[in-house]
């Protein structure tokens, strides 16, 4: 039996604030955008490449804007995904570099910590 992990929500505190900053400075696909009630609106993201999204909106969880830590992307090439972000405006680490990998990291406006990792060859 395959058990695949496929969307992690993540929350945050202005809605249109945050599908901004994932869609036009990290640059992942806008999926979804729907408003399901006056309580409920899911906004669905997707890193490039990616077979896991994230969620965003209101009313989708109980958890604090900003407390989700730990999300986690790869990539090929850290140095060219580092010059990616800071050349959309977003404020990245310098490259970090791990015998376990090279990382770069930002948090999104809220404070949702994000580290993008190179693996070793």
């Amino acid at each position: 039996m395959d058990w695949k992990l496929e969307l992690v929500n993540v929350p945050v505190a202005d809605v249109d604030r945050a599908r901004a900053f994932y869609t036009q400075k990290v640059g992942f696909n806008l999926d979804n955008d729907a408003t399901v009630s006056d309580e409920i609106r899911f906004v669905q993201l997707t890193p490039p490449g990616s077979n896991c999204s994230i969620a965003i909106g209101a009313g989708l969880s109980d958890m604090e804007p900003g407390s989700q830590r730990g999300l986690q992307l790869v990539v090929e090439d850290i140095h060219a995904a580092r010059a990616e972000l800071a050349g959309r405006g977003v404020e990245v680490s310098d490259v970090d570099v791990f015998p376990w990998g090279s990382f770069v990291f930002f948090s999104d406006p809220d404070g949702n910590g994000w580290a993008v990792q190179q693996i070793p060859s």
